[in-house]
């Protein structure tokens, strides 16, 4: 069985942003993609994710509607505007940069 690891401050907003990239989804599909995405290692409890798709949404950079799931629950769906797409480029730039950098402190030269 995998380790969940804990998620550092400041990433849950770019990993949500990536999972509403493709298409919209409600916070139970966002939770679950990156779930799968990450085979299991990452993983977001309820109210994290919750409050950060509040503080993501304030920022324009998603907007919801309501909607009906799959198992006809009503539901908020949430998806990317055009800032959102904006924002998720700028990050992934920073977070491959940071992610090269500690690879290059961890590895041995």
């Amino acid at each position: 069985m995998r380790k969940r690891s804990k998620l550092l401050q400041g990433t849950v907003d770019v990993l949500i942003l990536r999972a509403l990239l493709g298409e919209s989804q409600h916070g139970y599909g966002i939770s679950r993609w990156l779930k799968e995405r990450t085979e299991g290692v990452l993983a977001l409890d309820d109210a994290a994710l919750y409050q950060a798709l509040h503080r993501i949404e304030a920022k324009r950079f998603i907007e919801a509607e309501w909607g009906v799931t799959d198992g006809n629950r009503r539901a908020k769906f949430y998806r990317l505007t055009a800032a959102g797409r904006r924002q998720l480029s700028a990050e992934t730039g920073n977070w491959r940069r940071y992610a090269d950098a500690v690879s290059k402190v961890l590895d041995p030269a």
